[in-house]
Order: structure tokens, then sequence, then C-alpha cells
């Protein structure tokens, strides 16, 4: 097992995201945006000097966040758009040596209207084909997309697209309504999710809070373990299931990462409440008697 994260949430520039990083102690950055657009967006230039930067600095990044069927995509939107994104990516995880991707698998529509399960799952095939020609492991993300609707949406994931894994957010359950049960007002619960998928998951992001009061609200955040996303239960079952993958931290305590005017961000809080939530999550694996490697 090792340490990494979403450093963005720390700061949008590079070198503030590095810093962070060593501040903790750590070695690793999961890239998702840099100056505010994620690296599959960026021109070569500046994605060429950012390699410069990383490798000076000896940080790896051994997970890209891309956008590809991220939330943001509706089903019906132009799939060349992600095909498109996929071509910029492929090179820039290649020279980065970076072998693992998460993906999604599009907004979900409203519940009740089509979802078009069947064009989700054949682009979902061609995006995981396209990257493990390059030796690289697509994984599907538990978010506000189809797949996160329940585990069993997740499972089904898996039995339609041959080669997917999974990422497991913990803190994402907590605010989505599990569209497998029977009730339509029945919260999903992030131990139970973890449980059924876990023999897929091949990295794990650490997010903590509390359910919202409604759907569609924005849950409470809070420090890892302080939440009800069942974090140390899942980490506890994860060690003892030999995970030895990455664990990457995804705060949003301090501003949620998806807030449309970074103006308004305050940008030395995200620093220190992101360097604050790598040692809270560091004290809990100590409590686990789990360290690094």
């Amino acid at each position: 097992m090792q340490l990494t994260g979403f450093s963005d949430e720390a700061g949008t520039s590079l070198d503030s995201q590095i810093k962070a990083t060593r501040e903790l102690g750590w070695k690793n950055i999961s890239t998702r945006g840099i100056d505010g657009i994620n690296i599959h967006d960026h021109t070569s230039e500046s994605f060429d000097a950012m390699v410069d930067v990383l490798e000076a600095a000896a940080i790896r990044v051994p997970e890209f966040g891309s956008l590809i069927g991220s939330w943001s995509k509706k089903i019906a939107g132009d799939f060349e758009i992600t095909r498109a994104e996929i071509e910029r990516a492929l090179p820039r995880m290649q020279r980065l040596g970076t072998k693992l991707v998460r993906i999604m698998s599009y907004a979900q529509e409203p519940w009740g209207e089509d979802q078009h399960e069947q064009e989700r799952f054949r682009r979902l095939r061609e995006i995981v084909s396209r990257f493990a020609d390059a030796g690289i492991t697509a994984a599907h993300e538990n978010c506000m997309n189809w797949g996160g609707f329940s585990a069993a949406h997740t499972l089904r994931l898996i039995d339609e697209v041959p080669g997917l894994k999974l990422v497991f957010d913990t803190g994402n359950p907590v605010f989505q309504i599990d569209r497998s049960a029977a009730a339509a007002d029945v919260w999903q619960n992030a131990y139970d999710f973890w449980r059924t998928v876990r023999e897929h998951v091949v990295h794990i992001h650490i997010k903590d809070c509390r359910y919202p009061r409604t759907p569609g609200e924005e849950p409470e955040y809070s420090w890892p373990g302080e939440g009800e996303a069942h974090v140390r239960e899942i980490l506890t079952d994860a060690k003892a299931c030999g995970y030895d993958g990455y664990i990457a931290i995804e705060p949003h305590v301090a501003t949620v990462f998806h807030v449309a005017d970074k103006t308004q961000v305050d940008w030395q809080q995200c620093y220190d409440s992101y360097v604050a939530y790598g040692r809270k999550l560091e004290a809990i694996l100590c409590e686990l008697e789990w360290s690094p490697v």
C-alpha cells in the first residue's frame, strides 16, 4: 500500500501541489487539475513543462483523474469528445509512467428516465480496450454516474465491460440514494458497497462526509474517520483482504472541488487542510498497524 492524493485540492499550481506532497513526506500525486485545467486538456508545451518539474522533484503520478465519461458529461453527448480525451491522455500517461486512469460511466439521468445503458456499456468497452492496448488500467469510480447508482450497478458494469477495474471512493455512497433498493429513499451504505465490489477494486479514494438532509444536497464533508463513510471499517477490511494498491486522499473539507468560482476559494485553508487530512489518514493507518511501503 502507498499513499497519494488529489493535490489540486491543496493548490492550483504544480509548485503548491508538490510542496504539500513533500510536507506530508509523500512521493506521489494523483494528477487531476493543474492551474485549473485537467492534464489531458493542457497544451503540449505546458504539459512538457509540468513533466520537467515533476521529474526534478522526484514525484511520481500513479493515477490520472481524467474527465473521461465523468459526471459532467451526458451519455447523449458526442462520443468524439471522449475519443479525443483518450488520444490526448494516452501519450501523456505513457510519458509519466502512469498505469491507472480514473474513468466514469457518464452522468446519471433522472431516475425513471431512459439511462441508455447499452450505449454506456458500448462506450466503456471501447474506452477500456483503448487503454488496455497501451498497457494502462481503466478503473471506474463510483461517483455521480450510472455505475454509482448502487453496488449492483457497478457489478453490472464489471459483467458488461471486459477488463474494467474499480476505484472505490469511500465518501461517494454517503450522498447517493441506492437505486437498486425497493424504496426510493434508501441511502447507500459505504461499507456494504465496499464489501460487494472489493474484489474488483485496484485503487481507493478516501473521502468522508455525513448524510445530507435531503437527496441532491451537498453533504457535510469531514475529516477521515469522523463522518458516516465507514472509513476505518473499510480500511480495516482492505488490510485484512491483502489490499496492496494505492490509497488517495480527496478531502473536500476546505472547499468542494466542483465549486464554480475559484476566486472565492481560500487556498491557504485548502493547503493546510490537505496536509492535515493526510496526517489524519496516516494516524488511522498507524492505529491499524498498516504502514505504507
